[in-house]
């Protein structure tokens, strides 16, 4: 894992955006931001994603080509990019556990997705940047069916299923301020 700044994350987006928008247009779609939390420890970081967010919002990459194609999102892992708060241990749906997500890394998330969203030339809604709930949800395996994979369907001081409409709405205002 490399530790990089918002700028290193557009230039490594801009680097990426050719292949990437190839991989999306291969299977018929736009280019698509996942975003999760890891289920695992604060500093604990996984390679499925592309990028990983620490509890004080410092953000790591675990590739420098976006395109490459990781583990992070049933079937939906073609033109896609990973992105992972390290957080949510022993979290269950009424309760974000020991280690929920932090305010920074909440932050981190809006700014890092509305960082990407500029340099893939994304818009920022709900069918190009949606929470692993969100994708889990149409394929019968969220919160609204098994709660299987329920990633920011929740947050600190949000109802359940409004995880995606914070960090988007963040994103959009970071954009709006430019950041991005």
């Amino acid at each position: 894992m490399k530790q990089v700044t918002l700028r290193q994350l557009k230039q490594l987006a801009l680097n990426s955006k050719a292949a990437i928008w190839a991989e999306a247009q291969s299977a018929e779609r736009d280019v698509k931001l996942y975003l999760h939390w890891s289920a695992g420890h604060y500093g604990q970081f996984f390679a499925d994603y592309h990028i990983n967010i620490d509890e004080d919002g410092s953000i790591y990459v675990s590739t420098e080509n976006f395109a490459e194609i990781k583990a992070h999102t049933w079937h939906r892992n073609t033109g896609a990019i990973g992105i992972a708060l390290a957080c949510c241990y022993a979290a269950n749906p009424d309760d974000l556990g020991p280690e929920p997500p932090t305010k920074l890394q909440i932050e981190a998330m809006a700014q890092t997705v509305a960082v990407l969203c500029k340099a893939l030339d994304l818009t920022i809604d709900g069918e190009r940047v949606m929470t692993h709930a969100e994708a889990a949800d149409l394929d019968d395996y969220g919160p609204k069916t098994t709660c299987e994979r329920w990633d920011l369907w929740l947050l600190p001081g949000t109802k359940k299923g409004e995880g995606g409409n914070l960090i988007r709405g963040k994103a959009i205002w970071y954009q709006q301020n430019g950041i991005g």
